[in-house]
């Protein structure tokens, strides 16, 4: 486990343990918030990334390739 300091807007802190104290929030509840939003945000920045990264591709020819390397897989010659 590794310890973070972290500063953040004390409307922020507020708005947190007041949504957290209303639904039953216990001790360590805080910390998994956090890392289920900080996990939550780099997954939607990494798809982001994936999507202006493939937006001058044919969507049609995206899935045929993924298509085409499923079925690869599944055949055994990956």
């Amino acid at each position: 486990m590794t310890r973070w300091n972290l500063s953040i807007p004390e409307e922020t802190d507020r708005t947190v343990r007041i949504f957290l104290g209303r639904n039953g929030g216990k001790k360590g509840d805080l910390s998994r918030f956090v890392d289920e939003a900080v996990r939550r945000r780099v997954f939607d920045l990494t798809v982001q990334q994936v999507k202006d990264r493939n937006a001058g591709y044919d969507q049609q020819e995206i899935l045929k390739l993924i298509d085409d390397e499923v079925d690869a897989v599944r055949a055994g010659r990956s």
